[in-house]
C-alpha cells in the first residue's frame, strides 16, 4: 500500500486551508521518503542477471547478426589509448581478425561474459585474431582493476573522454547495447556483432573461426 495512503483524515477541528496544506506536506514527504528509498536500494537488474534471472535486463539481447562479405562496410579505423596508457591503432594488428568488445565495469552483464571473452581470446590467441576492449565509461584505473579481478589479458582503450573508438564505429556498427561484441574480418570490416552478452563462448568462437576461414 502506498505510503501516502496509510495518513488518516485530519479531525483537529483546523480549517480546509490548513488540512489541505497538511495533505500537500504529507504527500511531498512520503515522495521524498520514496525517492530516498529508491536511491538506496540495489541494482535489481544487476542481481537479476548475477543471479541467472535475466528478464529485468531490457539494454540488449543477445542477438547475432553475421554480414555476408559482400554486404559489409569499409574497413573500420579506430585507435586510443589503453588502461596501460600505451597508444594503440587498428594498423597495429591489420590483417587479424579482431573481436572488439564494449564494456564498463559497472555493467553486470559485462563482469558475467568476461570468462567467455578471456576464453575465447586464449584459445585463439596463437592465430591470426586480435581482442580489443572499448571502455566505454570508466578510467584507467577502474578498467585495470576489472581486468586483474575477472582475469582479462587483452587490452582495453579508455574512451570515456574522447569517444575516439565509439564514433569509428558509428557509421557501420553503431552502439545499440552495453555489452556488445563486434568481430572484424582480415580487412577490418565488421562481419558479425553481438548485441548483448554472450551466451557462452562458442558462438563468439565459431564466429571467430568462420572470419578466419575467409580468404583475405
Amino acid at each position: 500500500m502506498p505510503l501516502a495512503s496509510t495518513i488518516r483524515p485530519i479531525r483537529s477541528g483546523r480549517s480546509s486551508r490548513t488540512r489541505r496544506s497538511g495533505r500537500v506536506v504529507g504527500a511531498a514527504l512520503a515522495a521524498l521518503f520514496a525517492v530516498a528509498l529508491t536511491a538506496c536500494a540495489p541494482d535489481p537488474v544487476a542481481e537479476q542477471y548475477l543471479s541467472g534471472d535475466d528478464k529485468g535486463y531490457i539494454s540488449a539481447d543477445g542477438a547475432v547478426v553475421e554480414i555476408a562479405p559482400e554486404d559489409r562496410g569499409e574497413p573500420i579505423v579506430f585507435g586510443g589509448v589503453t588502461e596501460d596508457g600505451e597508444e594503440f591503432s587498428s594498423a597495429d594488428i591489420a590483417g587479424d581478425v579482431t573481436v572488439v568488445n564494449f564494456w564498463y565495469a559497472g555493467c553486470a552483464p559485462c563482469r558475467v561474459e568476461a570468462k567467455d571473452l578471456e576464453s575465447v581470446w586464449q584459445a585463439n590467441e596463437d592465430e591470426d585474431v586480435s581482442f580489443v576492449g572499448v571502455n566505454i565509461y570508466d578510467q584507467a584505473d577502474t578498467a585495470k582493476a576489472f581486468a586483474e579481478t575477472y582475469g582479462v589479458t587483452y587490452p582495453s582503450l579508455i574512451d570515456v573522454d574522447s569517444g575516439e573508438a565509439k564514433l569509428a564505429f558509428a557509421s557501420d556498427a553503431p552502439l545499440q547495447g552495453t555489452p556488445s561484441t563486434l568481430v572484424l574480418d582480415k580487412q577490418g570490416r565488421v562481419a558479425a556483432r553481438i548485441v548483448g552478452p554472450l551466451d557462452g563462448p562458442s558462438i563468439l568462437s565459431t564466429l571467430v573461426k568462420d572470419a578466419l576461414a575467409e580468404s583475405a
